[in-house]
């Protein structure tokens, strides 16, 4: 029968200071259970077949019933939407797809009237080309105030005719594009780290950064209780641009998959520097005085707005630094959603998260799945590696078997649940949603899928709208039955109103998680490693729960106590394979 072993106890240090700090101070967002919303997939109110912000707000009473502390909102600004609104126009304005202001001031009425806190979208790193900065840039001749706003540069060859460097764009393609000069005649490029249509800010110029403290202020004086910031190692580059090639099986953000075994002397220097592969794009100091200037304006309006940061820097100890004091409060935890379901690689990343965060006053968070990776549960169970953005779709290698992947997605949200710190869900998996795989050809719509000729296929099998009731039309995401990524059959079996109720469901397996994990106070809790179990088990006790893990391939004997939930049914006082059980310690 396995023992508890002392001796795999974390140190004792700023972890245990942090657990106190929450019983005396109501900083909401250390402990907080965060639900992203994709606008576009949640719910349509006007029949359009896009999700919108009355749909939103219709369906919210949905939230605080599951027992989520907060929502974030994917860009809902007016855009062209060729890159799902994270091509912004105009920052401070609500895009006719998704209703208008006055329909953002009830949803943020209705949030905090159910007790929930809203987290907004805000993408600092590009805008639309449509945005009047960069219709201006291009009304305008090289060298001009309005072209210092962006990235433009004079191309290299014998007349221009070569980009300035060989940087590569995230969705595919080169990262930059010519202009026609207003003679007609070709001119400078601009660079676009994404897509052609969003352009990049150049943060060395003092205009962006007022134009953003005022994007900032303007939420925060209609309410809102925070940002998610997109692309936050991103916005600083490199002084000269130098040209630079990506190493093999990096991923598209530049980040790898977390190798238990590699130490923070492997990827960085002794001191922190930036790890030598490292793109001259991605998590440049400058950044920390950005982070610095918007934490300020925060403060502004009180202790309890909230920065968080879409961050792909590795190792943990690093992307540590994104949340020092004067910085942002979280950060998203990407090693943790990258590591595979094995034992010794999870239990390697949460215990370097609990020590680099707490290091620095920070919680450390966890994610599975959000808008731009593989479901989890289906990533979890895939038998070849994908990188991240490739996506997943009929012709990819190693697809998951959908059993597996069930067992596998609610084992490591159970498993995610009990750690303690702040924990992000995102729209659907509290359905046991897969990833789409065989989504049409003419009906996908991420820029990745265009700009790689179909070669990779993108995020849209993530994004496919959510089902509400199985016999409504598009299952209750909107009343017309349109959808603007077609819906599977099979998800008329997963539809929320079908899994209500019912024991057993992911649903309630959601439910009694969130609400056992407020109750045991898990969030603000302190983690102490079990021993015993063998090499396939996670094991831990955090409080009054002990959690076990089991992601080999035979049962294993769970300890004498009496089970609060299990991710799968049990047998007898066995753990089966792919499980994960709270016990009371």
């Amino acid at each position: 029968m396995p023992t508890d072993s002392p001796d795999s106890a974390l140190p004792a240090g700023p972890e245990d200071e942090l657990a106190t700090l929450t019983d005396t101070v109501d900083e909401w967002w250390r402990t907080a259970v965060i639900y992203q919303i994709y606008p576009r997939s949640f719910a349509d109110a006007n029949g359009d077949g896009i999700g919108d912000l009355p749909g939103i707000t219709r369906r919210l009473d949905a939230l605080p019933e599951l027992g989520v502390d907060a929502v974030w909102l994917s860009p809902f600004y007016v855009s062209p939407q060729l890159d799902a609104g994270y091509d912004v126009a105009d920052y401070t304005d609500v895009d006719p797809l998704f209703g208008d202001l006055d329909a953002f001031d009830a949803l943020l009425a209705r949030a905090h009237d159910l007790g929930l806190k809203v987290v907004i979208d805000i993408v600092p790193n590009h805008c639309s080309s449509a945005h009047p900065w960069f219709q201006a840039a291009l009304a305008a001749p090289a060298g001009s105030p309005e072209r210092s706003r962006f990235h433009f540069r004079p191309g290299r060859g014998e007349s221009g005719e070569l980009p300035p460097n060989n940087w590569e764009s995230v969705f595919g393609g080169p990262a930059w594009t010519r202009v026609a000069e207003p003679d007609g005649s070709p001119g400078e490029w601009y660079l676009h780290l994404f897509d052609s249509s969003q352009p990049d800010f150049d943060w060395t110029n003092p205009e962006v950064h007022e134009l953003f403290r005022g994007i900032l202020r303007f939420w925060l004086d209609r309410g809102v209780d925070g940002f998610r910031v997109d692309v936050a190692h991103g916005l600083v580059k490199a002084a000269g641009l130098p040209d630079w090639t990506p190493p093999e099986g990096s991923g598209s953000m530049g980040s790898g998959t977390f190798d238990p075994e590699a130490s923070a002397d492997v990827h960085a220097g002794a001191h922190g520097e930036p790890p030598a592969d490292e793109a001259p794009y991605w998590a440049q100091d400058g950044v920390h005085e950005i982070w610095r200037e918007w934490r300020a304006v925060l403060e502004e309006y009180g202790p309890e707005r909230v920065l968080i940061g879409e961050a792909w820097v590795e190792p943990v100890e690093r992307l540590a630094e994104w949340v020092r004091p004067d910085e942002m409060h979280q950060t998203f935890n990407f090693a943790y959603l990258e590591t595979k379901w094995d034992a010794r690689a999870l239990r390697a990343v949460i215990a370097e998260s609990l020590e680099a965060f707490s290091a620095v006053g920070a919680p450390s968070t966890w994610v599975l799945s959000n808008h731009d990776v593989i479901r989890h549960p289906s990533r979890l169970a895939l038998t070849a590696d994908i990188p991240q953005g490739d996506g997943l779709g009929p012709r990819s290698p190693g697809g998951p078997d959908p059993l597996v992947a069930l067992a596998r997605g609610r084992a490591a949200t159970t498993l995610m649940l009990a750690l303690p710190g702040s924990a992000y869900l995102y729209q659907g998996e509290e359905l046991g949603l897969l990833e789409v795989v065989d989504l049409p050809d003419e009906a996908r719509q991420d820029p990745t899928w265009f700009r790689t000729h179909g070669e990779r296929y993108g995020r849209d099998g993530c994004r496919v709208p959510i089902p509400w009731e199985p016999e409504a039309p598009a299952f209750g995401f909107s009343p017309t039955g349109r959808s603007w990524l077609p819906q599977p059959d099979e998800w008329v079996d997963v539809a929320r109103s079908v899994q209500r109720g019912v024991p057993g469901s992911t649903l309630e397996l959601y439910r009694t998680l969130l609400a056992l994990r407020a109750e045991h106070r898990l969030g603000a809790g302190t983690l102490e490693w079990l021993d015993g179990f063998g090499a396939h088990v996670v094991a831990f006790r955090n409080g009054p729960v002990r959690v076990v893990a089991n992601m080999g391939h035979v049962p294993v004997e769970l300890p004498e106590g009496t089970v609060l939930v299990s991710s799968m049914d049990l047998d007898g006082s066995t753990l089966p394979p792919d499980t994960t059980a709270w016990m009371r310690a």
